[in-house]
């Protein structure tokens, strides 16, 4: 029955009943025939529109992993981090102890500008107490946000004064941003990582390009890893600037969507240097249009791991209600043409396992246990190489995942969360000594050691909050425990690029892009210049 309702409300909603073929009209007036005697003749009440909901998401979610029936403030929501901006206050926050926390006040934005400081703790907003009732962030967050031009009064606690102190603040257009760093790694090798292809991702990338070449960058690392896709026309903008004249980037084709090719523009800005791209088994969709364009055309080295497998186009379809079918239309084929969508016959719950069965089958750790058949097989269109589709882009220099770097006394601290509580309430302690000693980046990335006593303070925190902690992870090895809490307490005094920047020594798939770049004998061996 539900899976009836389904095509009826879709056929009526967009009145499309006189135009359907003969043989599916017949079926139509079926559809509208069974509704109408459910609602007027069954022997109790019947909710028509939960039904009809109930019957399109269930159909739905038959028909492939993407497709998805949702309301119009899932679509919102969903789009939000793609469309460069929201109206907000301008923070970023942690919930610390039920306690909304300040980490960093967006500069120019509502809060800064009346007088919000990173450290201050928001205890209420328009009168309501949100400090200690287990608020979850996402509840937090629709007290905060509202249309640009609308105010909220929020109470603050701040370190050193004991009474609250009241703002009110004028919401207005946050931006958000989907480039997350840009710096240069060595004298000519420049590292830029994006986190989802966006409406406002190819203006920040052109302006982190620009500032890089500036100082001097002849070769190129773009970190793909873990984003998980966005705005296809943002990919093939972002291909484009690689890739010359002429040059397919991707085609999408499906039963009712005839082929569509996006070509290379001449407008390219990085046609000739060396380019190196780090995927994971989280980059997907957008990032394996790029990947798979760079790597067909030969252009550049793929490093990292196979990409998640996302091939498939959907369209967002808009009903009468304000709800939208958000439905699979088309493929898409990298330049060679291959289709990298994972399978999905399966069912919904095995294309979930995917990733953990890839772990489980060694995939994470040996390339040797990746087998494509030979149907599968293309090659690339410069040089002849074998590449495959079917299950996402499999990398030209494979790194393996170690499983061994991260001890357990560091997964314990992160996955409870004390890690992150303790670096917050570091710096937020010392924050003015520290910024004072390392006013820039720069200096705090350069000379700062997170010392021993950090590290046991730490763990006293976390034996504080019942966290028990055995006596041989007691005296594991730290090293990557301090190299974390000096990326979080970075990145929590100045800006995100700065994690990354701490982090790079343990980004594996990065030191091996490093490696080939700095090595001539490695350049030629890979086909670099």
């Amino acid at each position: 029955m539900k899976k009836i309702l389904l095509a009826l409300c879709v056929l009526l909603s967009l009145n499309m009943q006189a135009r359907v073929e003969p043989e599916l009209n017949k079926h139509v007036s079926k559809l509208y025939t069974t509704l109408y005697l459910l609602s007027e003749m069954y022997v109790d009440s019947v909710d028509n529109k939960q039904m009809v909901d109930e019957a399109i998401d269930a159909m739905i979610k038959e028909l492939d992993p993407h497709s998805d029936y949702m309301t119009a403030e899932e679509v919102a929501e969903m789009n939000e981090p793609l469309q460069g901006g929201f109206d907000g206050i301008g923070i970023s926050f942690n919930m610390m102890n039920d306690t909304l926390f300040i980490v960093e006040v967006i500069v120019g934005g509502p809060s800064e500008k009346v007088g919000l400081q990173a450290g201050d703790r928001i205890m209420k907003v328009n009168g309501e107490n949100i400090a200690g009732v287990k608020m979850s962030s996402k509840e937090v967050m629709k007290r905060l946000k509202g249309p640009k031009g609308t105010e909220v009064e929020v109470s603050v606690k701040r370190r050193n004064q004991k009474e609250l102190i009241d703002f009110t603040i004028v919401r207005d257009k946050i931006p958000m941003y989907s480039l997350d760093a840009a710096f240069m790694l060595s004298r000519n090798i420049g590292y830029i990582k994006i986190s989802r292809f966006g409406a406002t991702t190819m203006d920040e990338y052109h302006e982190a390009f620009k500032e890089l070449q500036a100082q001097g960058m002849k070769q190129l690392i773009l970190d793909l890893q873990s984003n998980g896709g966005g705005y296809m026309s943002t990919a093939i903008s972002l291909a484009d600037e690689f890739l010359g004249k002429g040059s397919c980037i991707v085609y999408t084709e499906g039963l009712h969507s005839p082929r569509q090719e996006a070509m290379a523009s001449d407008k390219g800005d990085f046609e000739e240097g060396n380019l190196v791209v780090l995927i994971d088994e989280f980059s997907a969709s957008s990032s394996e249009i790029v990947s798979g364009a760079v790597q067909d055309w030969d252009r550049g080295l793929i490093v990292g791991r196979r990409s998640f497998g996302k091939g498939l186009v959907q369209r967002m379809l808009p009903l009468s209600d304000g709800t939208v079918i958000k439905l699979t239309v088309s493929r898409y084929h990298t330049p060679s043409g291959r289709c990298i969508q994972k399978p999905y016959d399966g069912g919904e719950e095995a294309y979930g396992k995917d990733l953990i069965d890839r772990y489980n089958r060694g995939e994470m750790i040996s390339a040797d246990s990746i087998h494509f058949p030979d149907s599968l097989k293309y090659s690339t269109l410069v040089k002849g190489r074998a590449v495959y589709g079917g299950g996402g882009i499999m990398p030209d220099v494979f790194v393996p995942m170690d499983t061994t770097r991260f001890t357990p006394l560091h997964r314990l601290l992160v996955n409870r969360g004390i890690l992150n509580r303790f670096t917050l309430s570091y710096v937020d302690d010392h924050r003015s000594d520290l910024k004072t000693k390392y006013p820039q980046a720069e200096d705090f990335i350069d000379k700062y050691e997170v010392s021993d006593e950090m590290i046991a303070d730490m763990m006293a925190m976390a034996e504080a909050e019942k966290v028990k902690i055995k006596d041989e992870d007691r005296n594991s090895d730290k090293t990557v425990l301090k190299l974390q809490t000096k990326a979080y307490m970075a990145r929590d005094l100045y800006k995100t690029a700065a994690y990354y920047q701490v982090m790079a020594p343990e980004n594996e798939a990065l030191q091996k892009a490093l490696e080939i770049l700095n090595s001539a004998k490695l350049r030629k061996e890979y086909g670099l210049k």
